[in-house]
């Protein structure tokens, strides 16, 4: 089994993650590797992945480094020990692998697709604001990649709830994931870069700094509670300030920072 990673400026992740997809329709790992760099990386047999050419030119200028290596026999295990359980309050974010929590609302989310799990540091916060809010009525998750944040919602009692992205990928992802877990999600295909995502009085926006941004200049009419994360420490006031509304919570955590705003 051979490893192909192929290592990308954060900023450009996106539509080089769109272009990885084509390539690789049955997903791929995600995986940070500093606050600057994103890494995406593809399993397959010799012969089943994709030329190395097709990769940089998929990747374009974003590219930092691509690079392959063969798999010992036991990696099936060592990767499945990479993606663990992740509490927070009331939650169990989980793979299938990993055991239920007794007490716990179970959030089960299988990483073999394009997302991974939602263990990144953005995701716990965004989890850790949401668990505060009274869930009445209904939530918008945008931007929703494994659909996590919008499983989560549904099980907290959000409802309706309601996932977009630009990704037919993440679309999918939640989807499955929502069926899996048992609850309703509706989703949508969105633009962000050219303004919202379906309005709820609750939205939860995991993204990055320069698309935040965007959506603060097209945002006529704000959420009641506008979770914003995906931040690097040093980006969390200019984005906050951005969005001009009332700043209720702030949780940092290893480098990034998720802020719960509100109108």
């Amino acid at each position: 089994m051979l490893r192909l990673a192929v290592r990308v400026a954060r900023e450009h992740c996106e539509p080089v993650l769109a272009e990885l997809l084509d390539l690789v329709p049955a997903g791929l790992e995600e995986r940070d590797v500093d606050a600057a760099t994103v890494e995406y990386v593809l399993y397959g047999a010799s012969g089943e992945l994709p030329a190395l050419g097709h990769v940089r030119a998929a990747a374009g200028g974003a590219l930092v480094d691509v690079s392959t290596s063969e798999l010992p026999d036991d990696w099936g295990q060592r990767w499945r020990s990479f993606h663990t359980a992740l509490d927070v309050g009331p939650l169990r974010v989980r793979p299938p692998w990993e055991p239920r929590r007794a007490d716990a609302l179970d959030v089960v989310i299988d990483p073999g697709q394009a997302f991974g799990t939602g263990a990144h540091p953005s995701t716990r916060l965004t989890l850790e604001l949401l668990i505060r809010l009274q869930p009445q009525g209904p939530l918008a998750d945008w931007g929703c990649g494994s659909g996590v944040l919008s499983v989560a919602a549904a099980k907290l009692g959000f409802e309706p709830v309601v996932a977009c992205d630009h990704d037919p990928a993440a679309i999918t992802a939640t989807r499955e994931a929502a069926e899996a877990n048992g609850v309703t999600v509706a989703t949508a295909r969105c633009d962000l870069r050219g303004g919202p995502g379906p309005w709820a009085p609750a939205v939860l926006a995991n993204l990055v700094r320069p698309l935040l941004l965007e959506l603060a200049g097209h945002l006529a009419q704000p959420p009641r509670d506008l979770i914003i994360s995906g931040l690097e420490n040093r980006e969390a006031d200019e984005v906050a300030a951005a969005f001009a509304l009332d700043e209720v919570a702030r949780r940092s955590v290893d480098g990034w920072t998720a802020i719960h705003l509100s109108a």
